[in-house]
């Protein structure tokens, strides 16, 4: 197994790192005020970020860092913000996942397939960055093709957890949460089709957020599932969460199915007032819910309460039906996105193939790990003849149940409350030898994926292993406003 050259000799870093300084930064607007007043260069910043992520090779968050390019960059913003023509993201370091595309630069998925290859266009997200002077510090690891729960199905060997090395990051954005846990940058850009910015953020202690299906756009970024895929930050502060979401979210004409509603301006955030609140109780009653996780968040209902909110528990029969809807749905659409991959248009192609079909046999089944293949023919399956309507279909059917069911609880309530995770990051290898047990790592946030609705994970709090536990709060289509505010509220209480 290959790993990409994170070399960062010969570029001007040595000049900074003759005397790296140590910095723990939680916010941007710490950093800019910091530059202002002149306590603070963004050249050292970036030099500390680079300083970390090589101390901290081991973590096996970054497949590749700019750092020559960041250093440059940094120079340019720097002046910039002196002088008071600044984008809104000046200062901010960010680190992206491995399947965002970066103009000139490579992009992987964490796969073997597209091991070599390098992006002829930059991703809308990336653009938005770039447009604001965000630093893109380096590409991070990932589940391969985000297909994973746990970061250990990349090509280039999984990403451990900074709180406890013998533990998953989570995944598929494990190496966006990593990144940001052990200060290696500000922030970080994951994508989200099942739970995979939110379920690792809550094994790191750092802040995730899925935006609403369709509020930011998916050009150039590589498809998993469509119906699903979304992109959202990855941030220590909920004030950088909402302004990344500010600059990423808005109507794309290269994404048809962006949204073309306004934006609010997330990063004024509303005054707080009593909110009412609904738990599903299976959730906090499932057999396979840890017993740590289920006293947490049961502290947290109790906190919500005294605080002045009304918490009530609500029934959401399908629970028992979410993973499986999810995995028939997203398994389908990644046997149709992933077809492309087949040694004659682009991607890896064996050297063993004699004629076409070998290309095609011999290419996939070498280029794609186990996990991305298992999914490709679970997909294949339930969308081949005889299986269509038993499997796809139905699911299908069960998605817009779900969809109702939440639908008719928002239209009680504020936000749905709900653990990040049924349990705290497990041992890395713990369940490579039971793919279902894997998915049901998902349980709890594939149903905001299901249903297109926003939804985000903030820490809440530690096992007495001292590994991180986050609580999930699920809000109504496009009201992303209202769930950052009162994140935010919740975090400083």
């Amino acid at each position: 197994m290959r790993h990409p050259d994170k070399n960062l000799s010969g570029c001007p870093l040595h000049f900074y790192m003759l005397a790296v300084k140590t910095y723990s930064y939680n916010r941007l607007e710490d950093i800019q005020s910091a530059i202002k007043a002149g306590m603070l260069s963004l050249q050292e910043l970036v030099a500390f970020y680079l300083s970390q992520i090589q101390n901290l090779s081991d973590l096996n968050a970054f497949l590749e860092v700019f750092s020559e390019e960041s250093i440059q960059k940094a120079e340019i913003i720097q002046e910039k913000i002196i002088n008071g023509t600044a984008g809104k993201l000046a200062g901010m370091v960010i680190g992206i996942k491995d399947n965002i595309s970066y103009k000139g630069h490579k992009i992987s998925a964490a796969s073997k397939m597209l091991e070599n290859y390098t992006a002829v266009y930059s991703a809308t997200v990336v653009d938005r960055l770039l447009a604001e002077d965000a630093i893109i510090i380096g590409r991070l690891n990932c589940d391969e093709f985000a297909m994973g729960a746990s970061n250990e199905t990349s090509y280039f060997g999984p990403v451990k957890n900074f709180a406890n090395r013998n533990k998953v990051s989570g995944g598929s954005s494990g190496g966006s949460a990593v990144a940001v846990q052990a200060n290696m940058c500000l922030a970080s850009l994951g994508t989200d089709t099942g739970g995979s910015i939110r379920q690792p953020a809550a094994f790191c202690g750092v802040i995730g957020i899925k935006p609403t299906y369709s509020r930011v756009s998916r050009y150039g970024v590589i498809a998993y599932a469509s119906s699903f895929d979304q992109v959202g930050p990855i941030t220590r502060s909920v004030e950088d969460a909402a302004l990344l979401l500010e600059v990423l979210a808005g109507r794309d004409e290269n994404d048809n199915i962006s949204s073309g509603k306004a934006v609010p301006e997330y990063s004024r955030f509303s005054k707080n007032t009593p909110k009412k609140i609904a738990y599903i109780e299976e959730t906090l009653n499932s057999e396979g819910l840890d017993p740590e996780i289920k006293r947490n968040i049961e502290g947290q209902i109790e906190k919500l309460k005294v605080l002045g909110h009304i918490v009530e528990p609500v029934s959401f029969k399908y629970l028992d039906y979410v993973v499986a809807a999810y995995y028939i749905l997203t398994t389908a659409e990644s046997s149709s996105n992933l077809s492309r991959y087949d040694g004659v248009h682009f991607g890896y192609r064996s050297e063993k193939a004699t004629d076409l079909e070998s290309t095609y046999k011999l290419s996939r089944s070498e280029g794609f790990g186990e996990e991305v293949k298992r999914r490709i023919m679970l997909g294949t399956f339930v969308l081949s003849a005889g299986y269509y309507d038993a499997y796809y279909a139905r699911a299908q059917k069960v998605r817009r149940l779900i969809k109702e069911k939440m639908e008719e609880i928002l239209d009680n309530y504020d936000f749905v409350l709900t653990p990040t995770t049924p349990g705290p990051a497990f041992d890395i290898g713990a369940k490579k030898t039971d793919p279902l047990e894997a998915y049901l790592a998902d349980i709890f946030t594939v149903i905001a994926s299901l249903t297109g609705l926003p939804a985000i994970s903030v820490p809440c709090g530690t096992t007495e292993e001292g590994l991180p536990i986050g609580i999930q709060f699920i809000g109504k289509s496009f009201e992303e406003d209202k769930l950052l505010s009162f994140s935010k509220d919740y975090l400083e209480k």
